[in-house]
């Protein structure tokens, strides 16, 4: 997560540049007359006549859920078919209107929101699901669809969603894939690039593509939803979505670990990978500021004070099997010998004896964010880097803050670390009184200049969006990004879809 900016700082930086784009043209009472003619009264927000919605109705759509990045579209259009998309999408390309395909608005880096005026195109309409065999376990469903009502949907066949994210009770799955949205079960079921098989993309020009497959295997030359997958609505936008469920697990269980040093962390990672193999799910590194943080702000209490006394991190396992006593006699006998080493990696551990204390232990971990947000205004940073290099990345930050005079009560308060350890996604959030210039001017590029010495990634899982745009050559090479800038065009001739996202204007 890249520092999440002032409030309309993003927008007062790259709307005038998206003004200088001279072949873009404002959307006007004409081009609502025209959507009127194949969209319901109910599918249209606008300020302009005769619908004359108000600016607070427009809110939730101009501004992102964390309030940071905001908008100025005057309309919002909620189609319910793919048809539908496909003729405004044409007519748009046709005017040269710019538009922002969205979601359910969850994302941190300003991709689902209007830099200006762009026509905002909300999916939250097509929401219903298509099919699920519940022998290939495979799912199609419109883009619209609500990742948690997803799970509701398949809990019953006895399948999960692949994808786990904290804001599953109103992220979309179509949103999901267009930014490859990581979360806590990839460790487990991989990146959504592994668990999509097909998708519906309508194009700029209104054209749909239709690679709505729900075979597995497809060998037939190039896999076009790859590029679609994380590319935030840039190139087209997702309607549909082909993906396989797997099976739900019999048995799930976690344990908190309490460590004295994070130079433990790595060989404990090791030896919990050997011994519970296939049944690991998940493996989540927690610095201690961090769960101090979560257990001030009520997001639960995984150990007690003296548990925690001496620990310098934690670590989250969890296992999901299809054998409750065989996973138990696994993790008990990983603390056994972890209790027993001769080289003492851990303080305590605690292992989770009841559906109360599962939902407890991982209420702790996902409540750090929370957890931040009350404490502070928060700088976030989501970087992949290598696994030895995560408190390195976390203390060197917090160093130079200090050597700038900017860690007091008064600039930043707290200089924190988590993440997930299993694919080495970082989670550097720096905690300040309030957000300030010189705290912004401070953290970059000095953030980007590490992540690229280690080669790292400056986005491990939320995208690029419009706050990472001017960062994108501290991960990607001159020679990718013209590449890039060559299938956006391919795609989007006449730049309308999502305008200064991923690559700068």
């Amino acid at each position: 997560m890249l520092s999440l900016l002032r409030p309309r700082l993003v927008s007062a930086r790259l709307a005038p540049r998206l003004s200088r784009v001279a072949c873009y043209s404002s959307l006007t009472e004409n081009d609502l007359a025209h959507f009127a003619k194949f969209l319901p009264p109910t599918s249209i927000i606008s300020t302009f006549p005769p619908y004359s919605s108000s600016a607070d109705e427009l809110l939730p759509f101009n501004d992102d859920w964390m309030g940071r990045f905001h908008g100025m579209s005057s309309t919002v259009l909620r189609p319910k078919t793919t048809q539908q998309v496909s003729q405004i999408l044409k007519w748009c390309n046709e005017r040269r209107i710019p538009v922002v395909p969205q979601g359910g608005n969850t994302g941190l880096v300003g991709g689902s929101v209007p830099i200006k005026d762009e026509l905002i195109i909300s999916l939250s309409n097509m929401n219903n699901i298509r099919s699920f065999d519940p022998i290939s376990g495979v799912l199609v469903a419109d883009a619209g669809c609500i990742l948690q009502s997803l799970t509701d949907h398949i809990a019953p066949h006895d399948h999960i969603m692949p994808v786990d994210l904290g804001a599953k009770g109103s992220c979309q799955i179509g949103g999901n894939v267009a930014t490859n949205a990581g979360g806590l079960r990839l460790l487990r079921y991989g990146s959504l690039h592994g668990t999509v098989l097909g998708l519906e993309v309508v194009l700029a020009d209104g054209t749909v593509l239709d690679q709505l497959t729900t075979l597995r295997k497809d060998n037939t030359g190039y896999d076009l939803k790859q590029l679609f997958i994380g590319s935030e609505g840039t190139l087209g936008i997702i309607t549909a979505v082909s993906i396989l469920t797997p099976p739900a697990p019999e048995a799930s269980n976690n344990l908190i670990l309490a460590l004295p040093s994070f130079s433990n962390v790595l060989p404990l990672y090791q030896i919990v990978k050997r011994q519970l193999s296939e049944i690991l799910s998940a493996f989540e590194y927690i610095d201690r500021t961090a769960y101090n943080l979560a257990v001030k702000h009520g997001q639960g209490r995984a150990l007690s004070d003296d548990e925690v006394e001496g620990a310098e991190c934690f670590v989250l396992v969890e296992t999901s099997g299809g054998h409750r006593e065989h996973d138990e006699e696994k993790l008990s006998h990983l603390l056994e010998s972890l209790f027993e080493s001769d080289t003492s990696l851990i303080n305590t551990g605690v292992l989770s004896q009841s559906p109360a204390q599962f939902s407890s232990i991982w209420a702790l971990r996902e409540g750090v964010t929370e957890a931040v947000s009350k404490e502070g205004k928060a700088y976030k940073y989501d970087i992949s880097v290598p696994l030895a290099s995560f408190k390195d990345v976390v203390d060197g930050v917090r160093e130079h803050l200090r050597s700038k005079g900017l860690l007091h009560d008064k600039a930043v308060k707290h200089v924190i670390g988590y993440g997930h350890v299993g694919d080495g996604n970082l989670h550097l959030n720096v905690v300040a009184d309030a957000y300030l210039p010189e705290i912004q001017d401070a953290l970059e590029p000095y953030v980007y200049e590490v992540v690229s010495s280690l080669r790292g990634s400056i986005s491990a899982e939320h995208g690029i969006g419009a706050a990472k745009t001017h960062a994108l050559s501290y991960s990607k090479s001159v020679v990718a990004i013209e590449l890039m800038r060559k299938i956006k065009t391919v795609f989007d001739p006449h730049g309308i879809m999502n305008p200064g996202k991923v690559l700068e204007l």
